[in-house]
């Protein structure tokens, strides 16, 4: 099977536009450096692995066929996403080095990619460039391919982050920048609810 040009593009550009991953990557790699964030990165990257290859399976759709899962999922998820807004803006008034404050681990990371909107929305929509091939075929196409396009994806985000980090960790600049990152963390939870 030949990999569809569209579906690589695709998957590429909802990966790398913002959303909880890339904000959290950006603020955590400003924030704590880049080696300090490679657990938090190494995390969405499996996470998003295995849901991919998960929804391939056809997760997603069981989940969305039932109106009470689904949103018993998009509240859990939007509870989630401002829990983490309200831990970056809090942080904004805290040294770097508060023990409260730390990067976010590898287990965490894996496990908020099952209830991280954005990514759902873009592998239901990345699955349907895969219809009718058989179902393992397509978890290990979509599974593998979210896999190494999010690879690059965090590593040019925490990169990012680090590379501005003398920039974003000083005095009044630090703090603006974590409540505007929490903020738009905040804004894209909201999208789970429409």
């Amino acid at each position: 099977m030949t990999l569809p040009l569209d579906l690589v593009l695709f998957l590429f550009l909802g990966l790398f536009s913002p959303g909880p991953n890339v904000i959290m990557l950006f603020s955590s790699g400003a924030r704590f450096g880049f080696r300090a964030t490679l657990p938090h990165l190494l995390g969405v990257v499996t996470g998003v692995g295995l849901l991919g290859g998960l929804i391939g399976f056809g997760l997603g759709s069981l989940i969305f066929a039932y109106p009470a899962l689904e949103w018993a999922f998009r509240i859990l998820a939007f509870l989630w996403i401002l829990w983490l807004a309200f831990r970056i803006y809090q942080s904004s008034t805290k040294t770097i080095s508060a023990q409260s404050d730390k990067p976010m681990r590898f287990s965490e990371a894996v496990i908020f990619q099952a209830i991280n909107p954005k990514f759902w929305s873009v592998a239901l929509g990345g699955s349907a460039y895969l219809i009718g091939i058989p179902p393992f075929t397509q978890a290990l196409t979509l599974g593998g391919l979210a896999m190494s396009i999010n690879l690059f994806v965090c590593l040019f985000w925490a990169a990012f982050g680090h590379g501005l980090s003398p920039i974003l960790t000083k005095g009044a600049t630090r703090t603006w920048f974590l409540r505007i990152m929490a903020i738009l963390l905040a804004m894209s939870g909201l999208l789970v609810l429409r």
